[in-house]
């Protein structure tokens, strides 16, 4: 039979690679939005459906048939986080418990705080230090409760996300500019500091792995994605450089004095500048949960990553493009 998953935020970056990895494997998507139908390739495939995740009503009749809810939403313009996050949950929550649909959060680290550093485990305090943070773990209490009274979800924890459609992550915003080869690459991180990245396929591949096997999943499920990790963060800015395909691109430092003046005018600064404590500490994600559940966690190659991404971003020609950039199950 032909599952059906209702994505929140499809025209996001995790949102967006979970519907072209559905589509691929047979699942009816469908794809609540508030914007026009994407333009991108996978979309034609979609049944969208024009809604506002801040409507219950609107997130219910999107709901309908559905066997998995995936809860990408972010608030609109990243603005009002403690109101507009949790509202938009609770009425994915109250849709997955009216049609019996599991429901799927992308998880981050923002719940947690260096006490639960350096390598993070699903069971770790959740001490955050930050607004969005203190968001976030209510968020995921949430769910907890929920799942005390019949829902069943998963919260799939990675490390910054990083791929072709990433509109709204630390490489798109921070460290490349898109529709541009770099000539520069900007690092946030600091030196001799560790930093996990996601690709945003390998996420999505992990997402339908995941709901391969039902039957070991509790009701309320958290796992982590190990990703790609760096003992030293700076190689992945490098890396960066090296795939954008500009012979001598170099890696400078972010300026975070530029982004710590902007801050009190600039929305994106001040999202920026909160989080800069997670540059500051290594933080890796332990995956023994996850490997015990499906096995290998789903690793596509670095190269191949990258040059996806920066193909994705306009930030390298398309004809470079490699044959194959497909997931590939990590040896650990």
């Amino acid at each position: 039979m032909t599952r059906h998953i209702l994505i929140i935020g499809a025209t996001g970056g995790a949102g967006a690679a979970l519907a072209s990895a559905c589509i691929r494997q047979g699942w009816q998507v469908t794809a609540l939005t508030r914007r026009h139908v994407d333009d991108r390739p996978a979309a034609s495939a979609i049944r969208w459906v024009q809604g506002d995740a801040m409507a219950a009503a609107d997130v219910l009749e999107a709901a309908q048939g559905a066997d998995v809810i995936f809860h990408g939403a972010n608030p609109p313009g990243y603005r009002n986080w403690a109101k507009t996050a949790p509202h938009m949950l609770q009425n994915s929550i109250e849709a997955a418990q009216a049609v019996g649909a599991r429901l799927i959060l992308p998880g981050n680290i923002y719940n947690f705080g260096p006490d639960a550093f350096p390598v993070l485990h699903e069971g770790a305090p959740q001490n955050p230090v930050s607004r969005k943070g203190a968001v976030r773990r209510q968020m995921e209490q949430m769910l907890e409760d929920a799942c005390r009274e019949g829902l069943r979800a998963i919260v799939l924890r990675a490390g910054d996300f990083f791929g072709p459609y990433a509109p709204a992550s630390w490489l798109s915003n921070g460290m490349v500019r898109p529709g541009k080869a770099p000539g520069v690459v900007r690092d946030p991180g600091t030196a001799g500091v560790g930093h996990a990245w996601a690709y945003l396929p390998d996420f999505a591949e992990t997402v339908l792995r995941l709901l391969q096997v039902p039957d070991r999943l509790r009701d309320m499920e958290v796992v982590h994605m190990a990703g790609h990790w760096f003992d030293e963060g700076g190689d992945f800015a490098r890396a960066v450089a090296a795939a954008g395909g500009v012979p001598g691109a170099k890696v400078k430092p972010l300026p975070w004095w530029i982004i710590s003046a902007l801050s009190p005018v600039v929305p994106l600064c001040r999202e920026l500048r909160e989080m800069r404590y997670l540059w500051q500490n290594s933080i890796a994600l332990d995956n023994t949960r996850l490997r015990e559940l499906i096995g290998a966690e789903p690793h596509t190659p670095l190269e191949d990553a990258l040059r996806e991404t920066m193909i994705g971003l306009g930030c390298r020609a398309v004809e470079d493009q490699p044959r194959s950039t497909a997931s590939t199950p990590a040896a650990t």
